[in-house]
């Protein structure tokens, strides 16, 4: 059996790396503070999210449907515990940093951690006994309510270390999960985030002995008597049953959301409207970027996830071509697959656009990290292949030059900006014009002066000069295919103009 005692140096270098997430816990997300500007206009969605954090002392538990003693997630005082598994700690630093942010997100106060040094989690505890009776330990000194363990698992680990540290014990998955029901606003976002969480609670029912059984079965309610008795469904199993009914319910749901959100890219493309989505890790700065791209005022917030619907929004090419903005879903290191089950109807967005602009926090300790998780998600994505990708190293205001150096030589045409300031934001939107599909028809045409709105798109979605005629209104330039055989359609003054 391989030892996987750490050395007493290990377990000092393990102490520094807690200690240092523990220095800033209680300020885990940038010292608390959210950096608006004035293009994040009135911000008026921000007392709405005010009101959903918890409260302190209070526990606002989420409800399982069925009456299974499941996961009541009471987020209030919570203990973390981690892994460090291998190379310096850096890794397993950043990791347990994020949790701490998570946990603080999802309305939680951090009081202590814990990180193991050892190569593979546990089977049974997955810290190892004699660590997991040291958090038991740590549990009862600091009156916590729950331990928050830095990754996805197993039933069977979680029931084992909740009997050691006699509380509750979530994962990683779990708090990503409390914190999208949380945020989610939309129906469609709702039932996406529900259909996640059945999906997770499904194979974690756990029932409580003989008292959960539903002997009598089959036609003894009927009256058949003696010889009829069958075992009958046990709670649990009429739990599961229940649970797989609303997930079929729920999937019905969101497929039939679908074509409303297919009808709208539909129009968007019947309309040549080119499309710009921003993707990128959660809490890069993709609302800030938005906002001053658009002017749009959507939720700015130093937060994880506080993003969950995507907003769609129109903008204009320096040039003055109309494309739209997507601003997505953040993306995190070990999304739940559940989730992205989930939000895939969401994430056709992006594989629908002609760019992708990939936000990236470069003033985080990993931002390598980061830009792997998301492209490790986007991979998944169908359509994703065809995209142009434009990497913006966002935040460069308070970033490390040196950190910044760094990411432009490992992501050659990178562009460097801060959405806070507006600094780099006109070579942005070069950029963008540059990378957006042209019109490609050349057209020479009258068109009557009643069909202004032809004149109109010709402005919006081509490159077009306009003169003035008795006629009409004579249009030069290039445009898309459709838009120029409805041109050539309403000509009234012949093809060709001199």
């Amino acid at each position: 059996m391989t030892d996987t005692t750490p050395s007493t140096g290990h377990v000092d270098l393990a102490d520094a790396v807690v200690a240092r997430v523990l220095a800033r816990a209680g300020t885990a997300l940038d010292e608390g503070k959210t950096r608006t500007s004035d293009a994040d206009g009135e911000q008026h969605d921000r007392a709405d999210r005010a009101a959903l954090r918890r409260v302190a002392g209070l526990s606002t538990e989420l409800e399982d449907v069925t009456e299974v003693e499941y996961r009541q997630l009471r987020l209030e005082k919570v203990v973390l515990a981690g892994l460090w598994s291998h190379g310096d700690g850096t890794e397993a630093e950043n990791s347990l940093r994020e949790l701490a942010a998570l946990a603080e997100t999802a309305g939680s106060e951090v009081l202590d951690g814990i990180l193991q040094r050892r190569q593979n989690p546990d089977p049974g505890t997955f810290l190892g006994s004699g660590k997991a009776a040291e958090l038991a330990e740590i549990v009862a000194a600091n009156g916590a309510d729950t331990v928050i363990v830095d990754a996805d698992l197993a039933p069977s680990q979680r029931r084992a270390l909740e009997d050691v540290v006699k509380i509750k014990v979530i994962d990683r998955t779990a708090l990503i999960l409390d914190i999208f029901a949380q945020h989610a606003k939309s129906k469609e976002g709702k039932a996406q985030v529900e259909l996640a969480q059945m999906e997770y609670m499904l194979p974690r029912l756990r029932g409580w002995g003989e008292s959960m059984s539903r002997q009598a079965g089959g036609r003894v309610a009927a009256g058949a008597g003696i010889g009829s008795r069958g075992p009958g469904e046990t709670k649990i199993e009429l739990d599961r049953r229940r649970i797989r009914t609303r997930m079929a319910k729920l999937r019905r749901e969101i497929a039939a959301m679908r074509p409303a959100r297919q009808t709208r890219r539909a129009d968007r493309k019947r309309h040549h409207i080119p499309g710009v989505a921003i993707a990128g890790y959660t809490n890069a700065g993709k609302s800030s970027l938005l906002n001053r791209l658009t002017g749009a005022g959507v939720l700015v917030e130093n937060s994880l996830f506080a993003t969950l619907d995507p907003t769609v929004r129109r903008a204009q090419t320096p040039d003055g071509r109309t494309y739209t903005l997507t601003d997505t879903v953040g993306f995190v290191r070990s999304l739940p697959t559940q989730l992205v089950e989930a939000f895939r109807s969401t994430l056709e967005e992006v594989g629908d656009a002609d760019v992708l602009l990939h936000v990236v926090d470069v003033s985080h300790p990993d931002p390598e990290g980061q830009v792997s998780a998301v492209r490790a998600v986007l991979a998944e994505i169908d359509g994703i292949d065809r995209l142009t990708e434009l990497v913006v190293l966002n935040k460069a205001d308070i970033a490390d030059p040196e950190v910044v150096a760094r990411m432009q030589r490992r992501e050659p045409g990178a562009l460097l900006v801060s959405a806070h300031t507006g600094a780099g934001m006109d070579l942005l939107r070069e950029r963008i014009s540059e990378l957006l599909p042209r019109p490609r028809v050349h057209v020479d045409v009258v068109v009557p002066y009643q069909r202004g709105d032809l004149v109109s798109r010709a402005h919006d979605e081509g490159e077009v000069e306009v003169e003035h005629v008795a006629a009409g209104t004579v249009l030069r330039g290039l445009v898309d295919p459709a838009l120029a055989a409805q041109l050539v359609a309403v000509n009234a003054g012949g093809a060709e103009h001199a």
